[in-house]
């Protein structure tokens, strides 16, 4: 009798399947068949399941998956300048608020008056750096702010008296750091003119001086 070796496809796939299909043709119960068969495909999947365990042994992981950060509400911590919405109310101390929209700065003091100064009407060049002063106290002390513009890495302001006094402001600006933004600080009571006599700095965030203002002489308040 001629003998027909079975092809090897998949390895024992194929062979087990001719071993199988002999006792049917003899007429093997129906069980049988169905038992057998089930072992056939097992071991099929067994094989298959044993090449890809393998197949995944030597397969790099793949990196997991880092998490986008969350937006902050205020810079990272060591940003000089705290980022803040448009219209966020600030409390700068003292009863006094400070708060930015895109058309400039805005501020109330103790007694509510509302001030504006604009940053784009033209009254400031934002093409080169720059820093405004404005100022109101009395004998408790002088509130200070103003607004700096022309760079966006400005990184410090510092008000300065005749002595050598420094008082270093706060400062905040709008999300995507414009060239603009607002400082302010408190000082002590200043005779005679509201606290103008201050000079006003402005730093970059190496240190470099970017922009003075000389302190004045002239009474200021709300105008």
């Amino acid at each position: 009798m001629k003998k027909h070796w079975p092809a090897v496809v998949g390895g024992v796939a194929v062979v087990a399947a001719v071993a199988i299909a002999a006792p049917s043709a003899v007429g093997a119960p129906t069980g049988t068949r169905a038992e057998t068969g089930t072992r056939a495909e097992t071991g099929t999947r067994a094989a298959s399941t044993a090449a890809a365990t393998a197949s995944a042994a030597v397969r790099p992981a793949a990196p997991a998956a880092t998490p986008a950060p969350a937006a902050a509400a205020v810079a990272p911590a060591g940003d000089p300048v705290r980022t803040v919405r448009p219209g966020q109310r600030v409390d700068a101390g003292r009863g006094f608020t400070v708060w930015l929209t895109r058309e400039g700065k805005h501020w109330t003091g103790p007694d509510g008056y509302e001030n504006f100064r604009s940053v784009v009407d033209g009254n400031i060049d934002r093409s080169e750096p720059g820093v405004s002063h404005q100022s109101e106290g009395d004998a408790t002390g002088v509130f200070h702010s103003g607004v700096y513009y022309g760079s966006r890495k400005a990184g410090r302001v510092e008000l300065s008296d005749a002595e050598g006094h420094r008082t270093v402001a706060t400062l905040v600006a709008l999300p995507g750091r414009p060239d603009w933004g607002v400082w302010y600080a408190h000082t002590g009571p200043s005779a005679g003119n509201g606290g103008g006599g201050l000079g006003v700095t402005l730093y970059d965030r190496g240190g470099r001086l970017l922009a003075e203002l000389p302190g004045f002489d002239v009474p200021t308040g709300r105008g």
